[in-house]
């Protein structure tokens, strides 16, 4: 397969895929949309403007996924091999996106950054 592909980012510490827990623990309807939103990001070669997806810090963003009025997030980054990496999903409940939030999608950046050869 050609073009951009998604890989989601796993803990060196333990090999625990958070995207891949917080997707299990959704509905499979909401499981749907958000399949369909990163598919939509990986076939625009990983780069979508607002709404769907917003700059938080650095290289990381967030893809936006609102479903019957609970506000779904997926941050990710893209990486080098045209590769979309899925850091941290959670639920956002405040207007503006959680302090603790990002730095545990930060700490994820910093720990694959660490340790790319996982992923190869």
């Amino acid at each position: 397969m050609e073009g951009y592909r998604v890989q989601f980012y796993v803990k060196s510490s333990n090999g625990e895929k958070p995207v891949e827990n917080f997707l299990k623990d959704l509905s499979p309807l909401v499981q749907a949309k958000i399949n369909k939103y990163i598919e939509l990001l990986r076939v625009s070669n990983g780069y979508l403007d607002e709404p769907l997806s917003r700059h938080i810090t650095g290289k990381i963003r967030e893809l936006r996924v609102d479903f019957k009025h609970i506000r779904h997030r997926v941050f990710y980054f893209t990486f080098i091999g045209q590769r979309i990496i899925l850091l941290h999903g959670f639920i956002k409940k405040t207007a503006k996106t959680p302090p603790a939030e990002i730095n545990k999608a930060l700490n994820y950046y910093n720990d694959f950054i660490s340790h790319p050869y996982l992923y190869e």
